[in-house]
């Protein structure tokens, strides 16, 4: 039975878009799933995933929210506070200049640690990840620029996590977010053995020209740093998915994952400090320019992007039609998630294809956010 809030023509007009690209043959599948009142009210599958609704895809960086929605745990605990410098929580981290580095710069993507790269197999063993982590250097002082730190930042935080759980940050996320919100598909980290229902992303489509990316942003290309196709597609070989990269390597279906973020609007069982949340979800920290996606406003919380209220929410994975409340967090592809508290929905929407044709998959983030978030009535 369809929520009372669902509006049915809505609803069809945003199944018959999400699925447009798979009929057309450029996306091998895609799983959307709409989360209201803490519950899915309606999800699907389009293409040949080989486990239907249960496929779980890989949500590259918006797999960020989950790691940082368990750091806001520890702040809530009074753990760690946001003006701590790293370095008094993991002495290793704390040098090059890194002293001055805050738990709220790492949360912002201010730190001034963007360019380190940390993949496997540097990240086997704990030991290689704090030599890393030692060795990184200071690229801009903490705090004066933004620039989104790819992988960097949340191995540091899920360091954090291991300091204060005593057990591996892959344990302390199943702890700390998945088992206590039930979320049985949504894992960081998954054994060799448990893989047989993730959907194996591929590369279609072709990146831009430099004249078209001039036509477009006034620039000759953007500087992808860590996420080139490559790196992307490694981080969904068995032993990646495995290792579980914090910044980008957690695995789904939507349905899970649209669970997830409507947590993040209800709170069940005060699993947050209620101040820490909302400071969390709607606390803009920084609004410089993100270049990663053509200079908009960055409009980064702790860990998140809010969409605001500037006319640029399409550019961080929102269409046009969300509150300026709603705050989420996209991936490589055109990984779409996001919750607005104002309609009190959730949305997301995964596909197993890389599309390097930044623009479409631009477009289609923009149109399929769009026809989502005017699927509920805003009123009873």
């Amino acid at each position: 039975m369809t929520h009372p809030r669902i509006v049915p023509s809505a609803l069809e007009t945003l199944r018959d878009r999400v699925r447009r690209e798979v009929d057309e043959g450029l996306l091998p599948s895609c799983q959307w799933a709409l989360g209201l009142d803490g519950e899915i009210v309606a999800q699907d599958t389009h293409g040949p995933a080989r486990h239907g609704d249960a496929s779980r895809y890989v949500l590259f960086s918006a797999s960020k929210a989950i790691v940082s929605a368990a750091v806001w745990q520890l702040i809530g605990e009074g753990r760690i506070a946001l003006d701590d410098p790293v370095a008094k929580h993991v002495p290793e981290f704390g040098t090059h200049g890194k002293e001055a580095i805050t738990i709220e710069h790492l949360l912002a993507h201010t730190a001034g640690i963007a360019g380190s790269v940390l993949m496997p197999p540097d990240t086997d063993t704990r030991e290689s990840r704090l030599q890393a982590m030692k060795a990184w250097p200071l690229e801009w002082e903490p705090g004066s620029a933004f620039a989104y730190h790819i992988t960097s930042a949340h191995w540091v935080q899920a360091e954090l996590l291991e300091r204060f759980d005593g057990v591996d940050f892959r344990e302390s996320i199943k702890r700390r977010i998945s088992d206590p919100l039930g979320l049985d598909t949504l894992r960081l980290g998954v054994p060799t053995a448990e893989q047989g229902d993730i959907e194996r992303p591929c590369l279609v489509g072709e990146e831009p020209t430099e004249a078209e990316y001039r036509e477009k942003l006034g620039i000759p290309a953007i500087d992808r740093k860590e996420a080139t196709d490559d790196n992307l597609m490694l981080l969904a070989k068995e032993d990646v998915l495995e290792a579980g990269v914090p910044g980008g390597g957690a695995v789904s279906n939507a349905a899970d994952f649209a669970l997830f973020w409507q947590a993040l609007i209800h709170n069940p069982g005060k699993l947050w400090d209620p101040a820490v949340l909302h400071d969390a979800t709607q606390n803009v920290r920084t609004t410089a320019p993100d270049w990663i996606r053509g200079g908009t406003p960055a409009n980064r919380t702790l860990g998140l992007l809010l969409a605001g209220d500037d006319g640029t929410a399409w550019s961080r994975g929102f269409g046009y039609k969300t509150s300026a409340r709603a705050f989420g967090h996209d991936g490589a592809g055109g990984q779409i998630a996001w919750a607005d508290p104002e309609t009190g929905l959730s949305f997301v929407y995964l596909t197993d294809a890389i599309d390097r044709n930044l623009f479409r998959q631009w477009s289609r983030i923009r149109s399929i956010a769009s026809k989502a978030a005017v699927v509920v009535q805003t009123s009873a």
